[in-house]
């Protein structure tokens, strides 16, 4: 998101996608009314700045202020992007913890190119957060304590099928999910074998926030040895 038009559509668009395009443009954007923010008082590092937003967006009700946009690279470059939600914070380190599927294809990104953002978008604050730096594997017991701290139709998802694999219809899924429940029932003390938790620990991170005048504000941090630099950007 930076508040500035794409310009016009690609050759070969039929009436269908300029009436479309007609009724984007005409959405609002960036209605508001958004909260402040002066970059002079933002902090000396990035995870106290984080919190702060998003304990804002909690105390606003922003919806689902915990789900982000997860980036990753294959092996050969080729990205992708999936929406999953934030599962654990530390502040201090400025680090972001998520699970996967080890199976997924984005298990399987980060297992061949350990490097990822994450990014936040709150609409309704006219907030952007990203989140870049390297992911490590967390071991077994806060695999466990994320997974069995999960409600059960969570844990259920979590045994049924082969996540990203084709299905051949309903009627697998819903076979799937009724063994997966059983299991989850007989053995609630059970983790998947392919659950994975993944910390990210930002090397960069940057604030974007929104004005509907258009007069944005971006800042980025830079990790550098034990602290951080800080720079504002022209949006």
């Amino acid at each position: 998101m930076n508040g500035k038009d794409g310009g016009g559509s690609a050759g070969g668009s039929t009436e269908g996608d300029e009436a479309l395009l007609a009724r984007m443009r005409a959405a609002p954007v960036l209605a508001g009314p958004l909260p402040g923010f002066d970059p002079r008082a933002a902090p000396d590092a990035p995870g106290p700045l984080f919190a702060r937003w998003l304990e804002q967006a909690l105390a606003d009700g922003v919806p689902e202020p915990h789900v982000m946009t997860l980036s990753t690279a294959a092996a050969d470059g080729t990205p992708s992007a999936r929406v999953l939600m934030l599962r654990g914070i530390d502040t201090a380190d400025c680090a972001y913890v998520f699970a996967t599927d080890s199976g997924s294809p984005k298990g399987r990104d980060l297992a061949a190119n350990p490097q990822a953002a994450l990014t936040w978008y709150w609409p309704a604050h006219g907030r952007q957060i990203r989140m870049a730096g390297p992911v490590t594997v967390l071991g077994e017991e806060a695999t466990r304590r994320d997974f069995l701290g999960r409600g059960e139709t969570s844990r259920v998802a979590g045994f049924t099928g082969r996540m990203s694999e084709p299905l051949a219809g309903p009627e697998e899924y819903d076979r799937a999910r009724e063994a997966a429940r059983a299991r989850v029932a007989a053995e609630p003390d059970r983790v998947p074998d392919t659950h994975v938790v993944h910390r990210l620990r930002a090397r960069e991170a940057e604030f974007f926030q929104a004005d509907p005048a258009h007069f944005h504000l971006r800042v980025r941090y830079v990790r550098e040895g034990d602290g951080w630099s800080r720079t504002l950007l022209w949006p």
